[in-house]
């Protein structure tokens, strides 16, 4: 695939449809729409980059040995792309990955801000799934522990795709997931209500309706949720203006009516980009601030979870 090629086609085909709307007859207005578009005001340049070396944070056999993880996780997360290290398939983690599970042992709320493709979403299912499994071995109910609210269905759809990798079928493992989007079935609701599951998928606008509607099923599913563990809202920087605020309100009432005041639930938040000017303490302090406003819990600057990269190339041999 040349990617150059199919960058310039998607912009044509993308210039040719933002155009098709309107049949400009002033040559002069015509002429200065010409020079807009020309000007490519209404795209970036092509972003060009190396994939980065994240730095090395164990493997899951090194937290089961420590105590951190149940050792049910070792069946759980392997490392499915096939291992260098036979002796020890478990996943490699990354750095950023042992930093988020280590704040989710000490109960304390956290945000991720790292790289596309960097596995946050490892960063909180981890935790979510070894808490549910000691909550079971403890004697626990079955009931809904966490919910993971996505601002768009592709998102819960693909995850639940990666929660299937790992954990197998939706109902038939030790821990369990459900998609609650609106593109369930009545039949596919039902099951969730009468088997609630460990984690719940879900957007802000289906959770809104869960808050507000009044059926029987809609509050069932809510109760099921009573003393929520973990509130996870993956893509944090799409929560600005008047969304925002919808969203800093919703998850005010949602821990309101389903958290545990002696326990309240863990906040994680997940972004790629959400503060990009300032030293990297300003950054974090950004970070805390807009999480801490969103959740309505207190998230410091200290438990903003960045990226650490590793040299890959040596730099003696630099401009050799």
């Amino acid at each position: 695939m040349d990617v150059f090629n199919l960058d310039h086609f998607v912009i044509e085909q993308y210039k040719a449809f933002s155009r098709s709307f309107t049949k400009i007859r002033s040559p002069e207005i015509a002429s200065k729409v010409d020079a807009l578009y020309d000007d490519k005001r209404f795209w970036p340049e092509p972003l060009l980059q190396i994939n980065p070396h994240y730095a090395s944070g164990g493997s899951i056999r090194d937290f089961v040995k420590g105590g951190i993880l149940e050792p049910e996780c070792l069946d759980i997360f392997t490392d499915k792309w096939g291992s260098a290290d036979q002796e020890d398939p478990t996943l490699k983690l990354r750095k950023h990955q042992e930093q988020a599970i280590s704040f989710a042992k000490e109960r304390q709320s956290y945000v991720v801000t790292t790289g596309t493709g960097s596995g946050k979403s490892l960063c909180f299912f981890i935790p979510i799934i070894d808490a549910a499994i000691r909550a079971k071995k403890a004697g626990g109910g079955a009931k809904t522990r966490a919910i993971v609210i996505y601002p768009m269905n592709a998102l819960a759809n693909s995850q639940a795709k990666e929660l299937e990798g790992y954990l197998g079928s939706a109902t038939g493992g030790l821990v369990t997931y459900a998609r609650y989007t609106g593109q369930e079935s009545a039949e596919d609701r039902e099951l969730i209500k009468a088997n609630p599951p460990d984690i719940l998928l879900t957007n802000f606008m289906m959770l809104e309706l869960l808050m507000t509607r009044q059926s029987d099923l809609d509050r069932k599913v809510l109760q099921n949720c009573e003393g929520l563990q973990f509130i996870v809202l993956d893509e944090l920087h799409t929560y600005r203006g008047r969304q925002g605020a919808d969203v800093a309100m919703l998850m005010r009432r949602l821990r309101s009516r389903i958290g545990d005041p002696k326990s309240p639930p863990l906040c994680i938040g997940t972004s790629a980009t959400m503060a990009s000017e300032g030293a990297q303490h300003e950054k974090n302090e950004a970070v805390a601030r807009i999480a801490s406003q969103i959740f309505g819990a207190d998230i410091g600057p200290d438990a903003v979870v960045t990226e650490t990269l590793k040299r890959v190339t040596n730099p003696i041999k630099i401009g050799s």
